[in-house]
């Protein structure tokens, strides 16, 4: 038998596992399979030895049982796809599966699993195991963390890491949250513009590997400023006796670590970047912005937006019944009283509706027509708003442009329902009190779409934050107000 033939059959064979999302849908599943079991079967081992010692050694065998059967599960998987199954059990079942989890996948589960279900791990995790997992990030995913660990946890860190990695640490640190500064990371490579591509490339093969998503390398001068950036397929395809400076390319995009993390998507998004440098105020590299912080800073936004316009926070869905009802009361509060407000003015014309009994069941239709119409403008100019393509210049024009949408659309709808309350009413009268009333409420929901969330980005807030609850106070209110009058004037 030959030597190749032995080695063979003593090396074990890998054979790559593809990663797959259904994958972590199908692991959930099982993991909660094997817990809802654990929980009928110790219940049954209890019941039946109740004041049996046997009760104690059947149930840590089928705990330990269990667990193994978690670990095989959990362990298989990608750090993200083990982030969102804890993402997706109760606290204490998410603490005992986390518990479970292999600690080479520690450190990256922390920074894959959302904010609100992380504080819930880091809870369950001893000093000693907080250490072990942040000690093995870099100084920017530390930083990432670091509102979420205690303070000891973060001194004994610092003490692990180089001079360099611990003036990083405290710079990315020092950026407010949603800047460029929170988000880029410190790992990438730097070239003279002096050298040949060949020169460059000695260098590379001396790396371990490449930081991820480099698609550049980033050309700076003695003193560390950006003179250029080299792309990759360019070292790859010219001469290598080429220097940098006749390949580099000089038109690159640049970032401050003050600007916004959503302009910087809106950069990414427009220019098809992978990469981009930070440069300070005097021009020096100090760090890099990669597609991957991008395309999270895209997703956080998009869900905060979500949750914005129903007036929520993000919270843990399996948090305690209190911490939900501080995040969801305020502005259920305010939607109750905006209720009181649209029913107390719908009461003032009761001696109008008692004469016209049809009219209480015909004014919800303006109401909430009007609600929609406001709310296809408002999504409109908060996703305007995002990209930045609204200005106090053209706000004007935006306003005037929805409005003449808003009446076209209205027209044409309110020829329909001006139909429906004929058929059902047989008056004319009321019919055309419906249709006028329709297309003012439409114009107010399409007025208020782009006045309230253009105001509240005025105001520094958060355009979407409890938006569609004040714009359907309004069209509710003034659609009660606007229909019923009109009903008080022409119809009495």
């Amino acid at each position: 038998m030959s030597d190749s033939s032995v080695q063979a059959e003593s090396e074990p064979i890998t054979i790559p596992r593809r990663l797959d999302p259904e994958d972590a849908q199908l692991a959930l599943q099982r993991l909660q399979s094997i817990l809802r079991r654990q929980e009928v079967v110790e219940a049954l081992a209890l019941r039946q030895y109740e004041e049996d010692s046997r009760s104690n050694l059947l149930e840590g065998l089928l705990h330990r049982q269990h667990e193994n059967e978690i670990r095989a599960i959990i362990n298989d998987l990608h750090p993200s796809d083990i982030a969102f199954i804890l993402e997706s059990l109760p606290v204490q079942e998410r603490q005992a599966v986390w518990q479970l989890v292999s600690a080479e996948h520690d450190a990256d589960v922390l920074l894959e699993i959302d904010d609100w279900a992380r504080e819930s791990l880091i809870e369950s995790m001893d000093h000693q195991d907080l250490v072990a997992a942040t000690g093995t990030m870099d100084a920017d995913e530390i930083a990432d963390l670091a509102a979420d660990l205690p303070a000891d946890v973060i001194a004994e860190v610092q003490k692990g890491l180089t001079d360099e990695e611990r003036a990083q640490l405290l710079e990315a640190m020092g950026y407010p949250e949603d800047t460029v500064g929170a988000i880029m990371d410190f790992e990438m490579v730097r070239v003279r513009e002096d050298v040949t591509l060949e020169v460059v490339l000695r260098y590379l093969r001396r790396l371990q590997e490449l930081p991820d998503h480099t698609d550049q390398i980033f050309v700076v001068d003695r003193d560390d400023k950006l003179q250029g950036t080299l792309q990759l397929s360019t070292l790859l395809v010219r001469e290598p006796d080429n220097l940098v400076s006749k390949v580099m390319t000089t038109d690159y995009l640049t970032l401050n670590p003050l600007d916004s993390d959503a302009d910087a998507a809106g950069a990414f998004e427009r220019y098809d970047l992978v990469s981009a440098p930070v440069t300070d105020d005097q021009g020096r590299l100090i760090g890099r912005v990669t597609i991957a912080e991008v395309v999270d800073v895209i997703q956080e936004d998009s869900q905060e937006q979500a949750l914005s316009r129903a007036g929520l926070q993000e919270e843990d869905i399996f948090a305690p019944v209190m911490d939900a009802l501080r995040n969801r009361a305020p502005w259920l509060f305010v939607n109750l009283c905006t209720a009181a407000t649209a029913s107390l003015i719908a009461s003032r014309f009761e001696d109008t509706v008692s004469h016209i009994v049809i009219l209480a069941f015909l004014m919800s239709i303006v109401a909430g027509i009007g609600g929609n119409s406001g709310n296809q403008t408002m999504t409109m100019i908060i996703r305007a708003l995002a990209v930045g393509r609204v200005t106090g210049s053209n706000a004007w024009q935006l306003v005037k442009r929805e409005m003449s949408v808003t009446f076209l659309v209205g027209l044409c709808g309110s020829v329909v329902a001006a139909a429906f309350a004929w058929a059902i009413s047989g008056s004319l009268a009321i019919a055309a009190v419906m249709m006028a009333a329709m297309i003012c409420n439409m114009l107010i929901g399409a007025a208020l779409g782009v006045l309230i969330p253009m105001l509240r980005d005025r105001f520094g807030k958060d355009p979407a934050m409890g938006s569609s609850v004040l714009l359907t106070f309004a069209t509710d209110s003034l659609g009660f107000f606007v229909f019923l009058g009109l009903a008080t004037v022409f119809l009495i």
